[in-house]
């Protein structure tokens, strides 16, 4: 690793000062400071940033660091002299100890950034701290003068629990910042996959033109996990899988897998046509989703608890692209394999010329499919049907063609974090999810939280795939297994 890197100008963020209240956290241990790190080694965070780690105790940066480490030096990050470089990281990291529920407590901060302070440098601070100290942490900020033109609030989802409740956390918040400074983050937003299928739709004629109920017979997206709650149990049991991951990471897949092309890609017209998506999706039919726990759930909480670890269900688009096609969602823990992938199935061929030859090979009765696999192993297949070689007639085999991203760029594949983070000095919201989006969102979940709450989920074996459900079956379809990429890192 080089100290001075030449960075394309696409990629040249301004300094800025980065501020993480929750900073002694997991989600700033496992994601946030590696990103910055990454960044830093990659030329993208320089020596004129700042980072502030706020904390409810008094922090030692030895002891931080210790923790820091082992998420920041890891196999695959590519870095020369990795502990020398963290060591320099470090020296851009001030610690405070400061209790968002007292007035007062950021004076201190708010004048070692106001000494730095100019229209072009941004504050960006990270609420890296449960929703419900969103609007207490707001308040500090304004109180200490932070409030700048040039200040960012980045916050975690979920954003409350329902409608009423991210409604009621959003007014706090604007309050104090405007919509254009809120940065709600979905860091499935961020994956590679995911902005590649926005190109893959939109730069490519071949697939937009298909990309419709004439062509498309379903679409199943699928986010699969092998972990249980851990440690997260507690946490966990307040929210369950419809809020956790449906509410927001595949309400966004889904988005945008169905949303409409926008004029131009930048982040109003893309957000505009995710929110005709959510505003179109028909009201979920009870029948028309499954609720699940795996068996050792009750016994990690301590407690018996109807909350859901799986969750699948079935939309309708009311438009007239997608009018007809259903979208299958699934996600859950404890399944037997990790995987995230948006599964495009193509209609059958309107008539089949080989049947009157006698071929009844099993590939010319699979149709063509595209996978879009978003995590692990990034990349894309499309599933054609080919002749297999050799004499002995037309003798037809499903083949596929692979994208692999791994394979295909040599370099490494910068994290979510890593480029959500980058975006929010440079003021790019395309990739976050403005507010009219988290309300329609939870628009369409609040009847599913309901009827979780009324009804027991059905239990399940860990390491399947999710208890039995009916939502293809009866439909004369069936849930796609991932393809086994055995990887179980996150």
């Amino acid at each position: 690793m080089t100290e001075h890197i030449t960075l394309p100008q696409s990629a040249i963020v301004p300094a800025s000062d980065y501020v993480i209240i929750g900073g002694t956290g997991d989600l700033a241990l496992r994601k946030i400071f590696p990103a910055l790190f990454l960044r830093y080694a990659a030329g993208q965070v320089t020596d004129d940033f700042r980072l502030y780690v706020l904390g409810r105790q008094t922090i030692d940066p030895a002891e931080f660091r210790s923790k820091l480490a082992p998420h920041c030096l890891v196999e695959g990050n590519e870095l020369d002299d990795g502990d020398a470089l963290l060591d320099r990281f470090m020296q851009l990291i001030n610690f405070a100890c400061v209790d968002i529920k007292a007035d007062g407590e950021m004076q201190e901060l708010a004048d070692d950034l106001l000494s730095r302070a100019t229209a072009g440098r941004p504050i960006i601070f990270y609420l890296s701290i449960a929703s419900s100290l969103f609007s207490a942490a707001s308040k500090r900020i304004a109180e200490a003068g932070l409030a700048l033109p040039q200040s960012r609030l980045v916050v975690e989802k979920p954003l409350g629990h329902d409608q009423a409740s991210a409604e009621e956390i959003n007014d706090e918040l604007l309050l104090v910042f405007r919509e254009s400074q809120i940065y709600r983050i979905d860091h499935y937003l961020g994956k590679e996959t995911v902005q590649n299928l926005m190109a893959l739709r939109f730069a490519n004629v071949i697939f937009e033109a298909l990309w419709n109920n004439r062509y498309i017979d379903h679409v199943q997206i699928t986010v699969a996990e092998t972990v249980g709650v851990g440690n997260r149990a507690g946490y966990y049991d307040k929210y369950g899988a419809i809020r956790d991951m449906l509410q927001n990471h595949l309400l966004q897949l889904l988005c945008l897998v169905a949303m409409e092309p926008p004029a131009r890609f930048n982040a109003d017209q893309v957000r505009n046509e995710k929110l005709r998506v959510l505003n179109a999706v028909r009201t979920v039919d009870p029948d028309d989703f499954i609720l699940g726990q795996y068996r050792e759930y009750a016994a990690e909480l301590g407690e018996e608890t109807t909350t859901e670890t799986y969750v699948a269900l079935k939309l309708l688009i009311d438009n007239w692209r997608w009018a007809g096609v259903p979208f299958y969602l699934r996600t859950g823990k404890k399944m037997s394999i990790r995987a995230s992938e948006i599964i495009i199935t193509f209609k059958n061929r309107p008539h089949d010329i080989f049947a009157h030859n006698g071929i009844t090979d099993h590939g010319s009765e699979i149709p063509n499919r595209l996978v879009i696999r978003v995590q692990p192993h990034e990349g894309l297949r499309l599933m054609l049907t080919s002749k297999e070689p050799g004499p002995g007639g037309m003798r037809l085999f499903p083949s596929e063609l692979n994208l692999s991203f791994g394979e295909t760029f040599s370099q490494r594949l910068p994290e979510a974090y890593e480029r959500l983070l980058m975006d929010t000095a440079r003021g790019n919201q395309t990739l976050f999810m403005r507010l009219d989006e988290v309300l329609a969102a939870w628009k369409l979940i609040d009847p599913m939280v309901k009827k979780a709450t009324t009804n027991p989920p059905a239990l399940y074996r860990s390491g399947t795939m999710g208890p039995t459900d009916t939502l293809l079956t009866r439909d004369g379809r069936e849930w796609i297994r991932p393809k086994d990429e055995n990887d179980e890192t996150d």
